[in-house]
């Protein structure tokens, strides 16, 4: 697996396995190759899988930083601010190491277009940066499609047995333009249009609907920290105002907020601020506290959905 000893700043492979001997032997021979360099090192993958590297590993497990991709990112929004800018920050001299899969076959419709702008978004969050970032796809359950897009969001393709090439389609920007896909709100979405004098309105107005559709206890403090940085944001970029529609759906409660605003960075929300930066962690934080956010933006104004079990 010649990619991990390459010089170059940001190295984001794909790693395409069918079984979990595939899985294990490579994986393990990403991080035994860390392991040799005094890389700092970081695994983040769903459950089942981390236990397969865990014991592929034995003894050298040990000091290598290991997460739960189904719980650290189970909003695909906040893996590159709180999963792999922090712990790429945390370790700001040298090479950093990690493995990071945040698709796997589990994964419903509604979150995966957000998942491929996550994939397609970490080229540019690390552009320029001592990193290198595995990313590995179950070709045997995941979905043509998702295979088809790692391609494009990935430059360099690695198959089961360690045979590494370079990918003939890479352009990470195409995938975050092609799920950058428009919503639109449940025919019974209950609907409060708000100015800059509506805020505190606004905010009640999710509360009670919240609690009306089943949301209780502490997800209720986020609900109501969401939509005020959300209509905030509206107010203050978004044209002086906007639309929240709050319903259900399959169990979770979804908050969508509408306004005449462009988010022209697409790393916004998923950008660390800056150490004294004022302002700028809105979005972020909505990122933090919900399940899947999912936004849409263009020419005509900007969407933001989030989502909360309930």
């Amino acid at each position: 697996m010649s990619t991990v000893t390459t010089h170059e700043a940001f190295v984001h492979p794909a790693l395409f396995y069918r079984t979990e001997q595939e899985y294990t032997q490579q994986t393990v021979a990403f991080l035994r190759g860390g392991l040799t360099n005094g890389e700092p090192m970081a695994v983040a993958v769903p459950g089942p899988n981390l236990e397969l590297i865990k014991a592929g590993l034995g003894g050298d497990a040990e000091g290598i930083l290991f997460l739960d991709m189904t719980e650290a990112g189970r909003n695909p929004g906040r893996i590159i601010p709180k999963v792999l800018r922090g712990f790429a920050d945390a370790h700001p001299n040298g090479r950093v190491r990690i493995i990071g899969e945040p698709i796997w076959a589990e994964r419903s419709a509604v979150e995966y277009p957000a998942c491929a702008q996550h994939e397609a978004l970490i080229n540019a969050a690390f552009e320029g940066r001592a990193v290198t970032i595995l990313c590995p796809y179950d070709e045997a359950r995941l979905d043509p499609q998702v295979i088809a897009d790692a391609r494009v969001t990935h430059p360099t393709l690695i198959n089961g047995d360690g045979r590494e090439s370079v990918s003939g389609v890479y352009d990470w920007q195409a995938v975050v333009d092609r799920y950058n896909q428009a919503l639109v709100p449940a025919p019974d979405a209950a609907a409060f249009s708000y100015g800059d004098e509506d805020l505190p309105a606004v905010r009640q107005f999710a509360l009670a609907q919240a609690m009306r559709l089943g949301m209780d206890g502490v997800r209720l403090m986020d609900v109501e920290l969401a939509v005020a940085e959300l209509t905030t944001n509206s107010v203050v970029h978004g044209g002086g105002g906007g639309t929240l529609a709050v319903w259900a759906d399959q169990g979770q409660l979804v908050c969508e907020v509408r306004d005449a605003g462009r988010l022209a960075d697409p790393l916004a929300g998923r950008r660390p601020p800056e150490h004294g930066q004022l302002g700028g962690r809105g979005l972020m934080l909505v990122h933090y506290v919900a399940d899947l956010v999912r936004v849409h933006t263009s020419d005509d104004g900007t969407t933001v959905r989030f989502y909360l079990s309930l």
